[in-house]
């Protein structure tokens, strides 16, 4: 073909379009394989099991017509045309998922939701209903979420404490203990399946989740008896202290933090890692809040329970024992010697300030902390890992550090997760 002046033009190739088969589900896939260069960790870190991925990357692959990765006994790299690929696969990833958020904001479609699965606790806490309704009603909202389908659930018996164990795969030992939130009143191992569940598939370890004596009925020490004694469980079954990871959301982050006092004071092996969501922890200050302070208006309580739904656990669980006691009361503890501990918060959550000044009075004893700082308005919002893009991402990064392969974390350089 020649152009105006009769001059030959180049020959340009017209290459094929892609294949409409081609699905975000692979384009996802393949970019989680090429940051982690690793099947397990990708996997994890989607909530998918290893074959499941694989097929993904497989069909990918066929749709392009090339290999975009070599696989070896031990390492994993991309080819040329994978390293084509993957600028461009994140930049349409990150663009939609930027618009996905942006018209999911302008909706509120997300706050709704939120607001939607606390509002009956949260209004049967205003009503002061009893503690039956209250413990229904809080299973009831963990019960609309399920585990990452490939994580098993079995029952264990640690010592005395009943307990649930979750792994992501029947090779997979449990190194994360897993003590579940409620204020030390409400939950339970089984509620708690869909967040340990997403959270054992994030690390690829397995999790053990004490069911762990409530107040009012069994007052402290009763909870955290049961902690010690499921720890050490986990110790003599074989697991190195090293390698567990001591976990929490809410007055379950309070609790491994009581944990690992009570071990320290015992002299006792402590665990590798404390991973602590949403920690409530100054349950002093809880039973102190006066009557007018405790109750927000209207628009400020949506989403997010208040100080109120905290003051009546605190005194149920301490029963009369000292709320300044080092053990229930680990912001006035001697931390030096704790473990590293990840701590992450919700920008809108009651007990932010309680976990702002856990890290810097950690600091001030020598203890490696990262504060993990999210943009939303509700406690414990790993809860809504499956549909709050904030939620998967902070189970994502804590799935690292549970793994022990997210040293050098940073809590204010994150990337938007995506949930599923």
């Amino acid at each position: 073909m020649d152009d105006d002046r009769g001059q030959p033009l180049a020959d340009v190739l017209s290459l094929p379009r892609p294949p409409d088969a081609i699905e975000l589900r692979h384009l996802r896939a393949f970019v989680a394989v090429a940051d982690e260069l690793n099947f397990g960790r990708a996997a994890s870190r989607l909530y998918l099991s290893q074959p499941a991925l694989s097929r993904q990357i497989r069909t990918l692959e066929r749709l392009i017509g090339c290999d975009l990765l070599r696989r070896s006994t031990h390492r994993v790299e991309l080819t040329l045309a994978g390293e084509a690929l993957l600028n461009r696969a994140r930049q349409l990833l990150r663009d939609l998922d930027d618009a996905v958020l942006a018209t999911r904001s302008v909706g509120g479609e997300l706050v709704e939701r939120v607001t939607r699965l606390w509002e009956p606790l949260i209004e049967l806490a205003d009503a002061q209903a009893g503690l039956r309704r209250l413990r229904a009603a809080y299973e009831a909202l963990h019960a609309q979420f399920e585990p990452p389908p490939e994580i098993g659930v079995s029952s264990v018996n640690a010592d005395g404490v009943p307990c649930l164990l979750l792994t992501p795969g029947p090779e997979r030992p449990a190194t994360l203990l897993f003590l579940h939130g409620g204020g030390y009143t409400l939950g339970s191992a089984f509620g708690h399946r869909p967040l340990v569940g997403a959270l054992t598939a994030a690390a690829g370890t397995g999790a053990l989740v004490p069911e762990y004596r409530l107040a009012p009925e069994h007052p402290f020490p009763a909870a955290l008896d049961d902690a010690v004694t499921a720890y050490l469980w986990m110790l003599g079954s074989g697991t190195n202290p090293r390698d567990v990871t001591v976990a929490g959301d809410s007055s379950g982050g309070g609790l491994a933090l009581s944990l690992l006092i009570r071990l320290k004071q015992r002299g006792l092996p402590l665990p590798g890692r404390a991973l602590l969501m949403c920690p409530w922890l100054d349950l002093g200050r809880a039973i102190a809040a006066s009557p007018s302070a405790v109750v927000p208006p209207e628009a400020e309580r949506r989403g997010t329970p208040a100080a109120s739904d905290f003051a009546g656990a605190a005194a149920a669980y301490l029963a009369g024992h000292p709320a300044d006691d080092p053990v229930v009361s680990p912001l006035t503890a001697d931390l030096a010697g704790l473990p590293p501990m990840l701590i992450q918060a919700a920008a809108g959550d009651a007990v932010l300030e309680e976990a702002q000044r856990l890290t810097d009075h950690a600091r001030g004893h020598g203890v490696d902390v990262t504060l993990e700082l999210y943009p939303v308005d509700t406690h414990v919002f790993q809860l809504f890992w499956s549909f709050l893009p904030e939620a998967a991402d902070a189970l994502h990064q804590a799935g690292r550090f549970a793994s022990d392969a997210g040293d050098g974390l940073t809590g204010h350089d994150l990337e938007s997760g995506t949930a599923r």
